[in-house]
């Protein structure tokens, strides 16, 4: 049971870290967005977004599925669980399209408009509700 609880508190800890990242880094972009054409922000962006996407969301995200995945072998697999982890992968196809929006901000060939990234910024937080409802209620 120490064991179980120690893997649920530490996934509770990545996904709150990844969550973060996920809500963040497209605000990021939104003021990226806004002053792509002034050199010294941009480059004080790109290095933002950098060291938010690798250091901080990209281990927090391995980590999320990791232990989620370990936290299975605790409950079982239960048919609500499905549906949580469809959930969680979206919101892993979500957090690779940011890497591909970072790189064209690399690039300098955003194409995107800062209203974009705002609209976009909801994502994240209405899979977020989705699933800690489907952890709380266990519907299915």
């Amino acid at each position: 049971m120490e064991a179980y609880l120690i893997i649920k508190s530490l996934h509770v800890i990545s996904v709150i870290s990844w969550m973060a990242g996920l809500l963040y880094l497209p605000r990021i972009f939104v003021y990226h967005a806004e002053n792509q054409k002034t050199e010294n922000m941009s480059k004080t962006f790109k290095t933002m977004e950098h060291k938010l996407y690798f250091y901080i969301m990209t281990p927090a995200m391995f980590l999320t599925w990791i232990l989620g995945i370990g936290l299975i072998h605790f409950v079982g697999f239960q048919k609500w669980l499905l549906l949580k982890i469809t959930l969680v992968f979206a919101l892993t196809i979500y957090h690779f399209f940011l890497l591909k929006c970072l790189n064209h901000f690399k690039q300098d060939a955003n194409t995107y408009s800062s209203r974009f990234f705002r609209f976009f910024n909801e994502i994240p937080t209405i899979l977020l509700v989705l699933i800690v409802f489907l952890v709380y209620l266990k519907p299915l």
